[in-house]
């Protein structure tokens, strides 16, 4: 039996998070959408930690549901936090995912890590210590605690990415790097990239939203495969292994569509490729000033594969977008316009679930609705899509129709990107 896991999410009380998000909200988004494991995240703000022990309860080891069993989707106790450290004099900041298996644990987790940061003040918290007393102080709590550097190229945040520098995991985690057996690909990258970085090889590449609202929940997943409904365990021993019998597939963004996938100023909204940004070294044409550098290039800096190579046993990967984007997409409306949500909702009643239609429905019965959304349901699986790479925060662009590019860079949010040699 599949399950679809979004391992990776947040509360209300994360900063920049939207209010809304209750853990009865996060059970009925993952229903709508067809998630069967959702992350609980934020489990190290006490209010949040408070909220848990009040509303759920654990139904199989490590796994957790509503109180009174309401609603299908399950709960694997989980959170993000952010250490923050000097090495080699420079200050490191690196965001990483957290998996626990009881709400014991988690309170033992708290008590250790508020000596290092205000757990209080932010969802996710910012500690003070490198990642790799992080490991060890948690793998001091319990062996059963999963560590993984979360959205690993992100420039700012990532453990890879242009500011954080480290081009292996055991330059960040330094003896503790033998416990860190995976890692998220983030919205930038899809497996295809990773692929590229034979040392990657060894890490389970994992799939997951970070999604700060609710219907954000699910733009990225995994789907595992297990024969009854697993434990905790279950789940961490097949990212730990690389069971591929047990790990699926990968649910993800176009790449492209990541908001730091190109390097990019975003004030005088430059976009441009890895080979555009070396002509420049690295400076801005238009003002000078230094860009940022984006997943791709960093990606190519450390590559030892042409790109198109796929190592024996590779987990799929499936490019897909979230279903009211794609309806906005057509009806050229935004996300929460009526019109938007009343065919998502059709859509959902036929064939059961958001992922039902956007990787499963049969295209002839989605066109007995909507022919529009069918052919691009139907270009977003045969990846017949047109992409505009996203840069320095900016989000990319798929263009599932084929529409003309000028039409496309005026649904920017305002923002007219400059495109560097772009073809």
């Amino acid at each position: 039996m599949d399950y679809i896991a979004d391992l990776h999410i947040h509360s209300s009380y994360a900063m920049a998070c939207a209010r809304n998000i209750t853990l009865r909200s996060l059970i009925n988004t993952a229903d709508h959408k067809g998630i069967s494991i959702v992350g609980t995240g934020d489990f190290t703000h006490p209010k949040w930690i408070s909220e848990m022990k009040n509303e759920i309860e654990e139904e199989r080891e490590g796994i957790y549901a509503l109180s009174k069993n309401s609603g299908k989707a399950r709960f694997v106790l989980s959170a993000e936090v952010c250490t923050i450290f000097d090495k080699l004099n420079t200050v490191k900041k690196i965001h990483n995912c957290i998996l626990a298996p009881n709400l014991e644990v988690v309170e033992q987790i708290s008590s250790n890590l508020e000596k290092f940061g205000s757990l209080s003040s932010d969802g996710r918290p910012i500690l003070n210590m490198s990642a790799a007393e992080l490991v060890e102080i948690l793998h001091g709590i319990s062996k059963d605690i999963l560590v993984f550097p979360a959205h690993a190229w992100t420039p700012h945040f990532g453990v890879f990415g242009a500011f954080s520098g480290f081009d292996h995991m055991a330059d960040a985690f330094e003896d503790q790097a033998m416990h860190i057996h995976a890692f998220e690909m983030g919205l930038s990258s899809d497996a295809l990239m990773n692929y590229r970085i034979s040392e990657n090889d060894k890490y389970t590449l994992l799939s997951n939203s970070d999604a700060h609202s609710l219907p954000k929940m699910g733009r990225e997943a995994n789907v595992f495969s297990f024969d009854k409904d697993p434990e905790y365990k279950d789940i961490v021993d097949a990212i730990v292994n690389k069971d591929r019998k047990k790990i699926k597939m990968n649910i993800g963004f176009y790449p492209e569509e990541g908001k730091y996938h190109n390097d990019g100023h975003r004030n005088c909204r430059v976009s441009m490729t890895p080979q555009e940004s070396k002509i420049y070294n690295g400076r801005c044409p238009v003002c000078g000033g230094r860009i940022t550098i984006g997943v791709l290039h960093r990606i190519d800096e450390l590559a030892d594969r042409e790109y198109g190579y796929i190592p024996k046993g590779a987990v799929p990967y499936v490019h897909s977008m979230l279903l009211d984007e794609l309806i906005a997409y057509i009806m050229e409306k935004t996300t929460t316009a009526k019109a938007v949500k009343e065919l998502a909702e059709r859509l959902v009643y036929r064939f059961g679930t958001e992922f039902d239609v956007m990787l499963n429905a049969d295209i002839n019965e989605v066109t007995k609705i909507d022919a529009e959304v069918a052919k691009a349901v139907e270009n977003i699986r045969e990846e017949k899509v047109n992409l505009i790479p996203g840069y320095d925060g900016v989000f990319g662009i798929v263009d599932i129709m084929g529409r003309e590019r000028e039409k496309m860079e005026k649904s920017r949010r305002g923002i007219n990107q400059r495109t560097l040699f772009y073809k």
